[in-house]
C-alpha cells in the first residue's frame, strides 16, 4: 500500500479537523515532520485537504498529515505539497522538487503540477484556488481510480461570482400579509433549521465550484436582529430569535469554509409587522412617499445586520414596494440603505468597504450608481438575464444595452437567471442552449457573474413538484441544471464536442447504461429544452411568473395578446428577431415580406423538437439499470413537452385562422380553424393524463398575481386537470358559436352583450375634485378643456371625478372615500410609458400590482380624447369600509364606481382602430 504524505499550511497545531462530505473527524496524528508557517490555514485549504484525505482513504491509500518544525525534514517522495502560492510551502516545494510552474495571480485561480517520486504540488492564487485545486485532484482521483503519474493542469474561472440562491418564500400568501413578507420560523420554513440539508446543498454548490448563495427574503432583518430604539420590531418569539441567530452563523460558517459568500437579499421598501402596527402604518405601499421614521427603521436595521452578520453580503432590490424610477429610489439608495451599511462598518470598526449588489429592477441602476458612488465606492449590479424565464442565447434591444451599460460602470455585472416560469415544471437539461446563454452573458451582455434560481419550484423549495412519497428534493431532481450552469460559469469556451462526450459521460453513469444511450438522453434534453423558450418567445404575454406556460393559452390570449398586458421586452429583447401571431397574420394579409422568426417556424420546429426528445428518450430506455425510478419520471416529461409542443403548435394555428378571420370576415376562416383547436384539445387531454399522477402542480407560486392562462387565486388551477375543462368550454363555445354564425350568415354583432355599468352608491371625500357624467363632448379634468371624444358604450351614464393633471404628476392621485357594500373603482390608464401618465398595473415589476385584483385590463381602446394617448381601463375592488386609497404620481381617470358583486367581462372596444382590431373574444365564450 502506498502512503502519501499530505504537507499543510498551518503553524504549530497538533491535531486537524478533517472535513467529510458529511461530517467533521477530529484526528490525532504523530507528528513526524513539522511545518512552520507564519499563519493558520485557512478553513477552506483544511476542507479542501480533508476531502482529498477522504477521497484517498476511500481508494484505499494511507495518509499521514503532518506539520513540520523544519522544512528541511520533509520527504522527499510521496508528498503532496499543499498551499497558496506565496506562502513558504510553496517556494520549499519549488526548490525540493524543482519545479518552477507560473503562477496565475487571478483570483480562485490553481495550479496542479506532478513531480518525480510521486510528488505533488497544489497551489492556488488564494484559499479558495487551493480548496479548488483539491477538489479537482479529488475529482481524477475518482475518475482514474488514482492519483495521475504525471499531471500540469491549471485552471481558473471565468465569472468572478457563480451562485445559486433559495427564497425564504412560500407558494401562498400568508394570513394578514402582502407578498414577500415571510418571518423565518419553523411553521413556515421548517427546512431552515435542517442542518444536515444545509450541509447537503452546500456539498453542492462546491461540487459545482459556485461562490455564492443568495438568500431571497422581502425583509429578514426582523427575524435576526433586535434595534435598540424599536425592539417591538421583532417579529418572532424570543426562541426562535436566538436560533435564528445560532442558525445564520452556522450557515455562514460552513458556507465559508466552502469558499461560499452568503448573500442576503431584501425588497424596498418593507417593514415588520409589529413595526407596521406599532406606527400605524402599512407594511409597505408602493405609492407611500419616504418618510423619516421608514428610513430611520430601515438604515438601524441594516447597520444591525451588518454589525451581527459582518461577512454576509446584501443584495438590494430598489422596489417593488416603491414607486419605479426618479428620486425616491436613488435617495433611498444613497441616504439610507449605504449610510445603514457605512454605519455597521464602523460599529465593527472595519474601514474597508464590502460589495453591496444592486439589482437593476423596478429602478433605472445607472442613475442610482451615479448617486451611490459618491458615497460609497464598492458597487456591483445585477440584471435578470431573459426576465423571469429562459428565452433565448441572443438577448438584444435595449435591455442587453442596459446590461452592457452596467457592465462598464460596476466591475461585476451578475446575470440572474430568474424564477424559470416557462420551464416549470419539467426537467431541464438543455446543455447547449445553457453553453450558449452563458456565452451570450459575456459576449453580448458583457456579465461576469452568475446567480442562478431553481429550475423549478422557487416557491416550494427544498422540494420538487414530483407527486413522490416521500417527496423529492429539487437540488437532487435538477442536479443537472445546477452543474450545467456552474460548469459554463466556470469556463464557457469549452469544445462543443468534447461537451456532448462529457454529459453522455455523466448520464450513463447515472443510469447504469451505455455511453450511446447517455448520449440519447442528452438529446432527449436538449431537443425538449428548445421547446420552451420557442414558445414562449413566440406566442406568450409576458417574461414574468404572471404566467405559466405550460397549463397553455386561451385564444383570446392567443389573438388579442395587448388586452393581456402584453409585456413587450419580451418580443423586442428576449427574442431573436421576428413575428408575434398578430403581426404575421397582418403582413399574410396584405402580402407583406415576413422577417426572422415567425410563429408558423416555431410550431413546426416544436413538434420535431417534441418528437426527436421522445425518440431519444425512448432509443435509451431498454439500456437503463440504474436510478430507474428516476429515469422513467425524466422519460415522463419528455413525453410532457411533446403534449405541450402539440398543444401550442395547433392552437397557433387555430389562432391564425381566426386573426385572419378578422381581415377576411370570411366564415370558411373560422371552419379552418376548428379542427386545430379540437386537437389542440386533445393533446392537452393527453398531457393531463400524463401529469395526473406524477405532479401535485405546474406553478409553485400559487396567488392572484399569476393571471395567464387563468388565475391562481386561493391556490387553485395550478394542474393540467383543472385547466382541461376550461379549454373544453372553449371549444364547445367556439363550436356553438360557429353554428350561430352560419345560421345568421355571418352577421353577428360582437359587443351585443356588452350591457350599460351602473353607478354604484359611495360617498366621496376629497375636496379637490368635481364630479361629471360621461358622455361625449364633457372635458377631462379640471385645468383643460379638453372632452372626451367617444366612450365604450357601457361605459356612458357614469359618476367620474375630474383632477387636475399637475397635481396628479407632482402629488400623485389620492381618493378618500366611504362604501357600505363592496365596490370597484374604475380607473384610466393612458397607454403610453412617459412619466407624465400613471403607468399600467405590471406585475412583472410590482408584486402588489393585483391586490386590488387590477392587473388586468377590463376594457382596453375604451375612450378617445384629442391628443391623448388610447386609454385602456382596470378595476380596483374594495370591501365596505372607509378608504383613502392612493394611485400614485401620473395623470389618469377617475371613471366612477360599480358594483363589486358583479363581474366585468373584459373586452376591447377598439376605439381609435380600425376594424381589423375588432374583439372576437365572443367566439369563445
Amino acid at each position: 500500500m502506498r502512503r502519501i504524505i499530505i504537507v499543510l499550511l498551518v503553524s504549530g497545531l497538533s491535531s486537524i479537523c478533517i472535513s467529510s462530505f458529511g461530517h467533521s473527524i477530529e484526528k490525532k496524528l504523530t507528528p513526524k515532520y513539522f511545518l512552520v508557517e507564519n499563519i493558520y490555514a485557512s478553513s477552506r485549504v483544511q476542507y479542501g485537504v480533508g476531502r482529498l484525505a477522504d477521497a484517498l482513504r476511500n481508494k484505499g491509500i494511507a495518509i499521514e498529515i503532518i506539520k513540520a518544525s523544519s522544512l528541511k525534514k520533509i520527504p522527499s517522495e510521496n508528498t503532496i505539497f499543499i498551499s497558496q502560492s506565496d506562502k513558504a510551502v510553496f517556494s520549499f516545494a519549488e526548490k525540493l522538487l524543482d519545479i518552477h510552474p507560473e503562477i496565475d495571480s487571478a483570483k480562485e485561480s490553481f495550479h496542479l503540477l506532478s513531480s518525480d517520486r510521486n510528488n505533488y504540488v497544489i497551489t492556488g492564487a488564494d484559499s479558495s484556488g487551493v480548496l479548488y485545486g483539491c477538489l479537482e485532484m479529488v475529482d481524477r482521483l475518482n475518475k482514474q481510480g488514482a492519483l495521475p503519474i504525471t499531471i500540469d493542469f491549471a485552471d481558473k474561472p471565468q465569472m468572478v461570482l457563480r451562485g445559486a440562491c433559495i427564497g425564504l418564500q412560500k407558494t401562498t400568501l400568508l394570513p394578514g400579509r402582502g407578498t414577500y413578507e415571510y418571518p423565518i420560523t419553523p411553521q413556515n420554513f421548517p427546512w431552515f433549521y435542517n442542518k444536515k440539508l444545509w450541509i447537503k446543498y452546500l456539498n453542492m454548490l462546491v461540487e459545482n465550484r459556485m461562490n455564492t448563495l443568495y438568500l431571497w427574503s422581502g425583509h429578514p432583518f426582523a427575524s435576526l436582529v433586535r434595534l435598540k430604539k424599536y425592539p417591538y420590531a421583532v417579529e418572532v418569539d424570543s426562541a426562535t430569535f436566538i436560533k435564528n441567530q445560532e442558525m445564520y452563523k452556522f450557515l455562514t460558517r460552513e458556507a465559508d469554509k466552502r469558499g461560499i459568500w452568503v448573500i442576503q437579499a431584501f425588497y424596498n421598501i418593507i417593514v415588520s409587522k409589529p413595526f407596521a402596527e406599532k406606527n400605524h402604518i402599512k407594511t409597505q405601499d408602493r405609492n407611500r412617499p419616504i418618510i423619516p421614521l421608514i428610513a430611520d427603521y430601515t438604515r438601524r436595521s441594516i447597520a444591525a445586520f451588518v454589525e451581527q452578520y459582518p461577512n454576509v453580503g446584501l443584495l438590494v432590490t430598489l422596489g417593488e414596494a416603491m414607486q419605479g424610477t426618479g428620486p425616491d429610489d436613488v435617495n433611498w439608495f444613497s441616504k439610507t440603505i449605504i449610510p445603514g451599511v457605512k454605519d455597521g462598518l464602523k460599529a465593527l470598526g472595519k474601514k474597508q468597504e464590502p460589495p453591496i449588489i444592486l439589482r437593476a429592477h423596478d429602478t433605472y441602476a445607472p442613475d442610482d450608481l451615479k448617486a451611490a458612488k459618491k458615497v460609497y465606492s464598492n458597487l456591483f449590479t445585477m440584471a435578470k438575464y431573459n426576465g423571469e424565464a429562459l428565452t433565448t442565447y441572443t438577448p438584444r434591444g435595449s435591455w442587453a444595452a442596459l446590461h452592457k451599460e452596467l457592465s462598464e460602470i460596476s466591475p461585476v455585472l451578475v446575470e440572474n437567471v430568474h424564477i424559470m416560469a416557462n420551464l416549470e415544471p419539467f426537467r431541464y437539461g438543455a446543455d447547449d442552449f445553457i453553453q450558449k446563454c452563458v456565452q451570450a452573458m459575456h459576449k453580448i451582455d458583457g456579465a461576469n457573474g452568475l446567480h442562478l434560481y431553481p429550475q423549478a419550484s422557487y416557491w416550494d423549495w427544498p422540494h420538487a413538484a414530483d407527486n413522490t412519497d416521500p417527496r423529492l428534493l429539487e437540488m437532487d431532481r435538477d442536479w443537472i441544471w445546477y452543474a450545467e450552469w456552474s460548469r459554463y460559469a466556470w469556463n464557457c469556451d469549452r469544445n462543443r464536442k468534447a461537451e456532448i462526450n462529457y454529459w453522455a459521460k455523466r448520464l450513463s453513469e447515472k443510469y447504469g447504461c451505455s455511453l450511446d444511450a447517455g448520449k440519447n438522453i442528452l438529446i432527449a434534453y436538449e431537443q425538449s429544452g428548445e421547446i420552451a423558450p420557442k414558445l414562449l418567445r413566440r406566442y406568450g404575454i409576458t417574461d414574468g411568473n404572471r404566467q405559466t406556460l405550460t397549463l397553455g393559452m386561451f385564444m383570446s390570449e392567443l389573438i388579442h395578446p395587448t388586452k393581456y398586458g402584453l409585456f413587450t421586452l419580451l418580443y423586442d429583447s428576449e427574442s431573436p428577431v421576428g413575428e408575434m401571431l398578430t403581426q404575421y397574420a397582418k403582413k399574410e394579409w396584405y402580402h407583406q415580406p415576413h422577417i426572422g422568426e415567425t410563429p408558423t417556424m416555431i410550431a413546426k420546429e416544436v413538434v420535431e423538437n417534441g418528437r426527436n426528445a421522445v425518440n431519444a428518450i425512448n432509443a435509451a430506455a431498454q439500456f437503463v439499470h440504474k436510478d430507474n425510478a428516476e429515469f422513467n419520471r425524466l422519460k415522463n416529461d419528455m413525453y410532457c413537452y411533446n403534449m405541450l409542443a402539440n398543444f401550442y403548435s395547433q392552437k397557433a394555428k387555430a389562432a391564425l385562422c381566426v386573426l385572419r378571420y378578422k381581415y377576411s370576415n370570411k366564415l370558411s376562416d373560422l371552419e379552418d380553424a376548428l379542427p386545430y383547436l379540437d386537437s389542440s384539445v386533445q393533446y392537452f387531454s393527453q398531457l393531463a393524463q400524463l401529469t395526473k399522477n406524477t405532479y401535485l402542480y405546474a406553478n409553485s407560486m400559487q396567488t392572484s398575481q399569476r393571471k395567464i392562462p387563468i388565475t391562481g387565486k386561493d391556490g387553485k388551477n395550478k394542474t393540467w386537470v383543472e385547466l382541461l375543462p376550461y379549454y373544453q368550454k372553449e371549444l364547445n363555445s367556439f363550436k356553438r358559436n360557429l353554428l350561430a354564425l352560419r345560421a345568421h350568415k355571418n352577421k353577428i354583432a360582437s359587443n351585443g352583450n356588452v350591457k350599460p355599468l351602473e353607478n354604484a352608491t359611495v360617498e366621496f371625500l376629497n375636496k379637490d375634485t368635481k364630479t361629471f357624467i360621461l358622455h361625449k363632448e364633457e372635458s377631462a379634468f379640471l385645468d383643460t378643456t379638453v372632452m372626451f371624444k367617444d366612450l365604450a358604450p357601457n361605459l356612458y351614464g357614469l359618476k367620474g371625478w375630474k383632477y387636475n393633471r399637475n397635481t396628479q404628476i407632482e402629488k400623485g392621485t389620492t381618493l378618500s372615500f366611504k362604501n357600505d357594500q363592496p365596490v370597484q373603482l374604475l380607473v384610466g390608464y393612458f397607454v403610453n410609458k412617459s412619466k407624465t401618465y400613471l403607468p399600467e398595473p405590471e406585475l412583472e415589476i410590482d408584486a402588489s400590482a393585483n391586490n386590488y385584483g387590477q392587473a388586468e385590463t377590463k376594457i382596453a381602446n375604451a375612450i378617445l380624447i384629442p391628443g391623448f394617448p388610447p386609454v385602456n381601463i382596470h378595476s380596483f375592488t374594495f370591501a365596505p369600509g372607509m378608504h383613502n386609497f392612493d394611485l400614485g404620481k401620473g395623470i389618469c381617470l377617475i371613471l366612477g364606481f360599480i358594483s363589486g358583486d358583479k363581474k366585468l367581462n373584459a373586452f376591447d372596444a377598439a376605439l381609435g382602430t380600425n376594424g381589423e382590431d375588432r374583439d372576437l373574444d365572443w367566439l369563445f365564450q
